[in-house]
This record gives structure tokens, C-alpha cells and sequence, in this order.
């Protein structure tokens, strides 16, 4: 597997990222894979471990020696099958997964692990470029049809395996584009929206019917829905925010970490020229003192947008203890994946982050002027404990929240489908099946917020147990000459998969 001792020689070669000083003038992904030669060299230093601990870090359970192994070689046609053999996204795992698998890397023991992320992105690339993803429709059609409520990764996930085996998929989406928090969530900057039009495209193409603008409980009504589909999958995701409970909260200047990124989000959509509805309370950095509350990557993302805007200056404030040189916190040794990392993109734009920083209020006149936080102790959010005269107070015109998500939003399929709950407020769905017969959940609804690998991974189980459902369907075989569709494609429909087009009409 790979070259034999080749960790021994090889060192890790990370992505190749722009300069700081330049990204923060636009709003174009910060970072680009090696060249060829150099990802074939990091795919050797995979060390043919007795035990990918690898595996079990990565919640798809990915073959990573394997597809390292076959970049090592240069097969890189090999490597996509590979990797789509446990993954439907490998180009969106690639951009914004936190690469779990690399904590769990033999090597992170002593050494840096293998760039197990960056070689999945450029497997993926590789593919779309050289035209070996192409759409693949099922051969043959069931009777049935299942309607999945969100097209986040868990949703889209499940409408391509259902789709895939032959069920009739219609994704409802209540925003203007697929993609869930992936599309009004994350930056540009680490993934680029045409990426996941381009798969969507595909996923169109290849029979998933996706309505957007359609919000469940308004625009139509759940009962409906269960009328009109032999099975439904709730993959809403988890956007219920966690609030900061301080004095001071209600000032102006004090919003949701997500209501900002939204609407950044939606405004670098407009630059492009993509169709965004304006915001109706705009949220603006520019020219400001920034406070981020809370030190996970949405408030990575925050920090990172505000210094685009052209914020005075972001400063974040996280309870969580400063890490030791090692990288690693006690409490999460190998091969757990740690809660943060010494630095981040944003760090390197400019941001500024205060380990074992608590708010305790918000001040101002009528509009945030200052915070006030003290110093804490403790290992996370759950353990503080204040240490004594350490108060202190910073200048602050806007102050984001981002300490995470509570559960799902009851109001809508929720409560319309009286789905049980759970004791965190997520659906009760212990196998994907919830309490509604024939009515399904998966992603962050079933399990709280996550990954976007833990995602994928939900919609790919949820979809096996919506097929046994609806009376299962074997897999069909792949045609006796592997490039026999990709041919006859090509000759057919080339050029119909663009990198970037608008998705289908809704009908």
C-alpha cells in the first residue's frame, strides 16, 4: 500500500493556500490542491497500517488506503470509484469536512498525518475535469416515489441513493438553492457555490426533481406531501440557534452567527450575478469592532467574511482552553478528532482569538457599544468556572453569536406530522424511522448538529431503510464495459453538465 516506508521519507505537504494579504480582497476559494506529482508522493507516505484507524474516524467509513494507493500509482480513475464506492460528495468532503480521518491517522500519533482531504478533493477535481462523472440514471423505474424535505448533504445524500435505485426523488427545499448550509452557511472562500450546482446539475440529470422556493407548512402542507409520495424524509437540518443569555442581549448589533453568513452569502450571490433576495434588516462589518461569540468554524466563517467586509478589526472569544504545543487537549487524545486547532484561515486573515473568554453582558445605547467577558477555567462550554477579578471590557459595534444549534425547527413537517421528539428536541428516530409510518428522518433533525460527513453518512443509512420500506429494490449491475456509458454519454448529451448553470425550473 503506497510506497513501503514511504512516510519515513516523505514529509505532509499541505494545501497550497493564497496569500492572506490577497484572498481577503475576494471572495474566491483561499486554497488549491498540490500538483500531480506531489499528491502521488503524499499518497505513498500511506503507510499500510494493520488497523486504518482512518476508517473509524471518517463516519463513511471512506477506503482511504485504497484510494491513496491508487493516487500513489496515478490511477486516478481508479481512485473516483473508489471513493464514490462510500461517499456521493467526495468533492464536498474534500472542501469543508474538519477531515476527522486525519486525527485518526497512524501517523498523528508522532508525525503529521497523511493529507488524506486534500487527495480527495484532487481525486474528485481530477474526475469532474477529465469528464468520469457524468449522469447515470437508473436502467429501470420503481413505482414508488418519496419526497425529501431539505437538500442540505443528508438530504441530497438519500435523494441520490434513492434515486439511484430507481424510486421516483422530489427534493423541496424552502430556500432559493439547494445545498442547505453548505450553500448560505459556508463561505465562498472554502467552497464555491457552482460546485454544488454542478452536482445538483447532475443529480437533475440523472432524475431527482428538485422544487426550490417550496417551504413546508406554507407553501404546502406536510399532509399533502404524505398524500403525494409513498414515503417522506425530513433532512431539515438543525437551525434552531443556541442564544447568549447576557444582559444587553436585545441591543441592536446583536445578531445569529447565521443570520449574517445568510446574508453574506446571498450578497456575494448578487456580485456573481445569481438571483438572491436583498435582506430586510441588512447586517454589515464593514468599518466596525467585530465580536465573535463562540470559537467553532461558523464563528471561523464570521470572522473570516467580517474582515472581507472590512471590519476595524474581528476579535473572537472562546471558553475553551488555549491548546498545549502538542495540538491536542487531554481530552481528546489520538485518535479522537480534537475541538480546535491552534489556527484556522481566518486566523491567518487577520482574526484574533482569547482562549478561556466568557461574556457576561452586551452595553450600550440602544445599540451595542462594548462587551464585558472575564477570564474562565475549564475543558469546554460545560465545566467553566470564573476566575476571580478577571473582567475585562472591548469595543464592540457588532457582536456575533455562534455557539452552535439546539435542534430542528418544530414549527412546520415537525409538528405537522407529529413526529416524536427526543429529550434534545430532535426527531425521534432511533433506525431513520420516526413515529409517523412512512415517514423517515436523518441528519442533523435525527441527531443534532454535525458534520457534513456525519451527514452524507445519515442520508446514505436513511435511504436503506426507505427502501426496505418501500419493498426494496436490488441494485442494478453497471454495464459489462465500464466505459461503455461514459461513451455513449459523451457522444449523446456533451456539454449538458456544465460547471455552473441554474437549476432546474420548478414545474
Amino acid at each position: 500500500m503506497g510506497e513501503l516506508g514511504g512516510f519515513l521519507r516523505v514529509h505532509r505537504v499541505n494545501f497550497d493556500k493564497r496569500d492572506p494579504r490577497e484572498r481577503v480582497r475576494d471572495y474566491k476559494q483561499y486554497f488549491h490542491t498540490q500538483p500531480e506529482a506531489e499528491l502521488r508522493e503524499q499518497g505513498g507516505r500511506c503507510m499500510d497500517c494493520g488497523v486504518p484507524f482512518c476508517h473509524e474516524g471518517c463516519p463513511l467509513g471512506n477506503l482511504i488506503p485504497d484510494w491513496n494507493d491508487a493516487v500513489y500509482r496515478g490511477e486516478w480513475r481508479q481512485a473516483i470509484e473508489i471513493a464514490h464506492e462510500t461517499n456521493n460528495f467526495p468533492e464536498f468532503t474534500g472542501l469543508i469536512c474538519p477531515a476527522p480521518c486525519e486525527s485518526a491517522c497512524v501517523l498523528d500519533i508522532n508525525d503529521d498525518p497523511v493529507t488524506i482531504e486534500q487527495i480527495e478533493l484532487a481525486i474528485a477535481e481530477r474526475a469532474w475535469a477529465s469528464g468520469w462523472i457524468v449522469p447515470a440514471p437508473p436502467r429501470e423505474r420503481t413505482e414508488r416515489s418519496v419526497g425529501v424535505i431539505g437538500s442540505g448533504p443528508a438530504g441530497l445524500a438519500v435523494a441520490d441513493e434513492l434515486n439511484k435505485l430507481g424510486h421516483a426523488v422530489t427534493v423541496y427545499e424552502r430556500d432559493e438553492g439547494v445545498g442547505g448550509l453548505m450553500r448560505f452557511g459556508v463561505p465562498d472562500a472554502k467552497l464555491e457555490k457552482w460546485i454544488i450546482d454542478r452536482r445538483a446539475d447532475l443529480l437533475a440529470a440523472e432524475g431527482v426533481e428538485f422544487r426550490c422556493g417550496v417551504d413546508v407548512g406554507r407553501d404546502v402542507s406536510a399532509a399533502q406531501l404524505r398524500e403525494r409520495h409513498d414515503a417522506l424524509v425530513v433532512a431539515i437540518g438543525s437551525r434552531v440557534h443556541r442564544d447568549l443569555e447576557v444582559p444587553g442581549r436585545e441591543l441592536e448589533g446583536v445578531h445569529f452567527a447565521m443570520d449574517y453568513l445568510y446574508q453574506r452569502n446571498r450578497a456575494v450571490a448578487r456580485m456573481e450575478g445569481r438571483p438572491a433576495p436583498e435582506p430586510q434588516i441588512p447586517i454589515s462589518a464593514a468599518n466596525k469592532h467585530v465580536i465573535v461569540v463562540g470559537g467553532g468554524d461558523t464563528g471561523m466563517d464570521c470572522m473570516s467574511n467580517s474582515l472581507r467586509e472590512g471590519a476595524l478589526d474581528v476579535r473572537m472569544l472562546d471558553v475553551y482552553p488555549e491548546l498545549p504545543p502538542t495540538g491536542r487537549h487531554e481530552t481528546t487524545p489520538w485518535p479522537l478528532a480534537p475541538k480546535r486547532t491552534r489556527t484556522t484561515y481566518a486566523l491567518d486573515e487577520g482574526g484574533e482569538r482569547q482562549w478561556n473568554a466568557e461574556v457576561v453582558a452586551v452595553q450600550g445605547d440602544g445599540r451595542v457599544q462594548r462587551v464585558l467577558a472575564r477570564r474562565v477555567e475549564g475543558s469546554s462550554s460545560r465545566d467553566l468556572r470564573p476566575v476571580p477579578d478577571s473582567e475585562f471590557e472591548l469595543p464592540a459595534d457588532l457582536v456575533l453569536i455562534a455557539i452552535g444549534f439546539s435542534h430542528p425547527e418544530h414549527e412546520g413537517p415537525i409538528d405537522e406530522l407529529a413526529l416524536d421528539k427526543d429529550a434534545r428536541g430532535n426527531v425521534k428516530a432511533p433506525v431513520y424511522a420516526t413515529s409517523s409510518d412512512g415517514v423517515f428522518a436523518c441528519g442533523d433533525a435525527r441527531i443534532g448538529q454535525s458534520l457534513v460527513v456525519t451527514a452524507i453518512a445519515e442520508g446514505r443509512k436513511c435511504a436503506r431503510m426507505v427502501d426496505r420500506f418501500l419493498g426494496g429494490s436490488e441494485p442494478l449491475p453497471p454495464p459489462e464495459d465500464p466505459d461503455a456509458h461514459f461513451i455513449e454519454h459523451q457522444a449523446e448529451t456533451a456539454g449538458s453538465v456544465t460547471m455552473s448553470h441554474p437549476l432546474p425550473a420548478e414545474s
